[in-house]
């Protein structure tokens, strides 16, 4: 690749990076948005963080369009290469975090009328702790922070303790009559969702580890499988199928 190229490369891929700094930054600022919409009950803002999502959806696309024309054009080697794969995973997780807002606001129409005040407390710590997770993501993707990206696993286990906490409070909550039983079951799948997007949080946070230091995130499941199929998956022979019964 010629000096000239080599720039224009670089370029390119620095101006992707920057796309997805300023997505996920929208995404963030979404999150308490849409958590607004959960304890006041105001359905007008809800309708506008579910059709922005169509522009979460759109820049998304764009962006792993890009992407793809760097991997066909400039077939990029070592850590520009990691850099690409890291970013096609790392804007699908951006989007999914998007739609995880979009739920939110559909679950608060179903509910169709503002939280009781007992909740709210709770819901607002988990939401803060999903966005606290969300930005330390994408601030370590914007750093090829490795370091910083190793602190989300235990950013993400106090948010998996705030959900269980917050479910399993919701019975009382039940019982004393702040809330009926339909709406606890859907503010306990709400919960589900700011939890989930720690997860996604995590999971842009082993790309930036892929990215800047290589290997693989660990996945025990998929360790666990090749432990007990030692063949590369793929060979002839191997069946792949779901257990019967």
């Amino acid at each position: 690749m010629s000096d000239e190229l080599r720039v224009a490369f670089h370029t390119e891929l620095e101006a992707i990076r920057g796309e997805i700094v300023q997505l996920a930054s929208a995404v963030r600022d979404a999150i308490g948005r849409a958590t607004t919409v959960l304890l006041t009950g105001d359905f007008e803002a809800a309708r506008l963080l579910i059709f922005w999502d169509d522009e979460i959806d759109a820049r998304a696309i764009e962006l792993e369009e890009r992407c793809g024309r760097v991997l066909a054009l400039q077939a990029p080697v070592a850590v520009d290469l990691r850099l690409v794969l890291a970013v096609i995973r790392i804007t699908a997780e951006i989007e999914r975090t998007a739609d995880l807002l979009v739920n939110i606001c559909k679950t608060s129409v179903r509910i169709g009328r503002p939280l009781p005040a007992a909740l709210h407390a709770d819901l607002l710590a988990m939401s803060e702790q999903a966005t606290e997770l969300h930005t330390a993501a994408i601030y370590a993707f914007a750093a090829d922070d490795a370091d910083q990206a190793e602190t989300l696993d235990e950013q993400d286990s106090a948010l998996d303790n705030s959900h269980r906490a917050f479910v399993q409070s919701l019975h009382g909550h039940h019982s004393a009559g702040d809330i009926d039983l339909d709406t606890a079951i859907q503010v306990a799948i709400v919960a589900r969702f700011y939890e989930r997007i720690g997860d996604h949080a995590v999971n842009i946070a082993e790309r930036v580890r892929y990215h800047v230091i290589g290997g693989l995130p660990h996945h025990v499941g998929a360790t666990r499988y090749r432990t007990a199929h030692p063949r590369p998956i793929g060979t002839e022979g191997d069946e792949h199928h779901l257990p019967d019964g």
